[in-house]
């Protein structure tokens, strides 16, 4: 109820309203304030058609009067009214509730003959002719008829909400069977009229008989209801005995029967006055129904703010600050993020004064290094100078001998071990080993530049991207994926890490980490069912996952009988970015041959690790007999030889009139029946088995040609000049063939 208040005060005095009247803005004020706000006009000034009552106005007639307004935002504490030649020019005043007004003008007294009565004569003075009025609130300005203030009807349901309200804020009310102190009363009859205390309810009002059947209701709202007057009956502003009985929607203002008959409402559309109230009441409701959600919203996002308050600026500060890393979580606490940011700031310095010890060390060891060298070659040419000394002191005294034999006993060895020792120091020996500069430069200019350029990064970690399901596919056995960050998330991201499962419901492995938002895998099992999923990263850490994504490789179908292995139907070409390069391809990838009359091998672009596949090669051009070879090989197979010369194949090569199988260079198992142009190889690949078939022309051709095949293999064929064939691929399995047999029929030994 409190916060109600300032809605039931006058902008211009301020308090409650008393006899409040509304304007045609919509807005109220008191009858005494209207009177002390009125404004006389020249009679030149104020034309008829300006001219309203509280019930005259539409709502288009607010923008003409809004021009006429005697209120200006620009002025400076003073108003002059409007341009009128007669107008007084008055300070303006604020009401208690900040609305600037404007204090009573005084009019020239009109001439006795133009006074008009108010309905209580003696109670106010008469109003000037042509006076004008400008609303508190709005400013807007309007020129009053000769009604005067009686034009603007009373806004009695505003005047009983002021009254309830201050006698609900009244003092407490008294029993009244009290004899001598009356006590608080607790309760109040509605029948009765009785405000009773529990002693005296009790006595006098038992719960039992008669007065059982009475309402027994707080004293507050007894008073409320007791002292509200019966609902009065509004009489027509123009006629004054009239009541109002109905509504003009046109002018949205209640009329009287004669407005109806006589007035300018004669035409307009009107409704019951009941069905009105009704309507207006169930709109306000609806009104206020979604206008207390949006209140309700407020106060939760007040609690939301006073929390972040808490958060950025709480009342206690920790004692230790945690040292955090840059990779770490950004605290939501103000606080504990400065001290974060200290103790990383100190780490810095912490780590850069031990690289600073460490330089140091090494300045000292590099002095006490130079010091030991310089040291060191002192004492060697000391001693060798002192050795040198005494040679040449020595042979000075054998000069002087005089003895010629003797001298020539020993010249030759003296000759000698002067020019040895002078040998010696020629060798650099009077060359200082070290210089006295250091040879020592601190390269700071990184670290300065990195230190200016040290900032706050983006301390939240990415949202989980979106996989988008309408650009995922799976085809043969390569998967294709796309995803997107959140539409509205603007955090940045410096990646995406893809993870698959192993098409067996195992763990999740990385297949892709990048920038990329769409990828291709490849080599994926046939007939598996993989997952997928994917997170970002920045430098503040890893998002949480996609949603998984659940994906079918190929398409499957059912071999003739019910038996549990799956044969797969895949689609494939051959693949131009492994072959040996004299291989030449057409058709989209499926008809190869070659430019060399070496053979050259070709792989497809598909590789089978699961389930039973079946292809066939239609032999277009056969010139001079070749011998091309069909069968399956590793990725790493040798290009430039006959497919099944090295380990890595396993192969059928077949000529004119008969063919072998060959793997790791071995050939086994002719047969009779060649190829010719027109004839059809197929190949029959197992993995449920571990068999490798072939077929020429629909009939297989010699017996299972490979048994106990594991891993991943590529179709494949080694083909020469005289050799062009075309790829068929998304074929069944032949008709004769059974997956799942001991052995095949129709084999031959």
């Amino acid at each position: 109820m409190e916060e109600m208040e300032e809605e039931l005060k006058c902008p211009v005095c301020g308090s409650f309203f008393r006899e409040p009247i509304i304007l045609p803005c919509s807005h109220n004020i008191c009858l005494a304030c209207a009177r002390n706000i009125l404004v006389q006009t020249p009679d030149a000034e104020s034309p008829q058609s300006s001219r309203a009552s509280g019930s005259a106005v539409s709502d288009y007639d607010y923008l003409d009067l809004d021009k006429m307004s005697l209120y200006s935002e620009a002025d400076s504490g003073y108003g002059s009214y409007g341009g009128f030649a007669s107008a007084p020019t008055t300070p303006c005043q604020k009401s208690p509730n900040g609305v600037r007004v404007f204090p009573p003008a005084v009019p020239h007294p009109p001439p006795p003959q133009h006074h008009h009565l108010l309905p209580h004569p003696g109670c106010l003075p008469p109003i000037p002719r042509n006076s004008s009025i400008t609303c508190p609130q709005c400013h807007r300005s309007l020129i009053l008829d000769d009604r005067g203030l009686r034009g603007f009807p009373k806004n009695r349901v505003l005047e009983g909400v002021v009254d309830r309200y201050q006698q609900s804020k009244a003092a407490a009310l008294k029993c009244q069977l009290c004899e001598k102190s009356p006590k608080e009363a607790t309760v109040m009859c509605e029948q009765c009229d009785v405000f009773y205390c529990d002693p005296c309810r009790l006595r006098c009002h038992p719960p039992r008989g008669p007065l059982a059947k009475h309402r027994l209701v707080p004293p507050a709202q007894g008073r409320i209801s007791r002292r509200a007057s019966p609902r009065k009956i509004s009489t027509c502003t123009e006629h004054e005995l009239e009541n109002l009985s109905m509504y003009c929607v046109q002018c949205k203002t209640p009329v009287c029967y004669q407005c109806l008959e006589e007035g300018r409402h004669s035409t307009h559309e009107v409704k019951a006055l009941g069905a009105m109230w009704k309507l207006h009441k169930g709109q306000l409701s609806q009104a206020l129904n979604i206008l207390s959600d949006r209140a309700t919203e407020a106060k939760e996002f007040l609690v939301q703010l006073r929390n972040m308050v808490q958060h950025i600026q709480p009342t206690e500060v920790p004692d230790t600050p945690l040292v955090t890393s840059g990779l770490e979580t950004q605290k939501e606490n103000g606080v504990e993020f400065e001290a974060c940011l200290v103790a990383q700031c100190d780490a810095l310095i912490d780590a850069l004064n031990r690289r600073k010890t460490q330089l140091l060390s090494r300045v000292n060891k590099e002095h006490e290094h130079k010091l030991k060298v310089v040291r060191d070659q002192i004492s060697h040419c000391t001693v060798k100078l002192r050795q040198t000394t005494g040679l040449m002191e020595y042979c000075m005294e054998v000069i002087k001998e005089n003895d010629p034999s003797g001298f020539l006993q020993i010249s030759d060895a003296l000759i000698r071990r002067v020019h040895m020792t002078e040998s010696q120091w020629g060798k650099g020996t009077l060359t200082p080993r070290m210089t006295s500069d250091f040879d020592l430069t601190l390269d700071s200019g990184p670290l300065l530049q990195t230190i200016h350029q040290l900032d706050f990064v983006q301390m939240k970690v990415p949202a989980a991207p979106i996989l988008q399901l309408e650009e995922c596919c799976t085809q043969n056995n390569s998967a294709t994926l796309s995803w997107k960050q959140p539409p509205l998330s603007n955090i940045a991201v410096d990646g995406y890490i893809l993870e698959l499962d192993d098409g067996n419901g195992g763990q999740f492995r990385e297949v892709y980490v990048g920038t990329e938002t769409i990828c291709t895998v490849d080599g994926l099992h046939f007939n598996s069912t993989y997952k997928a999923r994917v997170k970002a990263f920045n430098a503040s850490g890893v998002s949480q996952y996609s949603k998984t994504l659940v994906m079918q490789t190929s398409e499957t179908g059912l071999p003739p009988c019910d038996i549990e292995t799956i044969a797969t139907v895949a689609w494939f070409t051959f693949d131009p970015t492994c072959a040996h390069p004299d291989i030449m391809f057409s058709n989209d990838n499926l008809t190869v041959t070659c430019n060399s009359y070496d053979d050259r091998v070709v792989m497809g672009n598909t590789g089978f690790s699961r389930g039973v596949h079946y292809w066939e090669m239609i032999v277009d051009r056969y010139d001079n007999h070749p011998d091309p070879a069909f069968g399956v090989a590793r990725g790493d197979v040798l290009k430039d030889v006959m497919l099944g010369k090295d380990d890595k194949a396993w192969a059928m090569y077949v000529d004119n009139n008969r063919s072998w199988f060959m793997h790791n260079n071995s050939h086994t198992n002719r047969t009779e029946g060649g190829i010719s142009k027109g004839a059809t190889v197929g190949v029959l690949l197992d993995l449920a088995r571990g068999i490798l078939i072939f077929l020429i022309n629909d009939e297989q051709q010699g017996p299972i040609a490979f048994e106990n095949m594991e891993g991943l293999f590529f179709p494949a064929i080694s083909l020469n000049r005289n050799v062009q064939v075309t790829l068929h691929t998304g074929l069944p399995i032949p008709d004769f063939y059974l997956p799942g047999e001991p052995e095949a029929p129709g084999s031959m030994c």
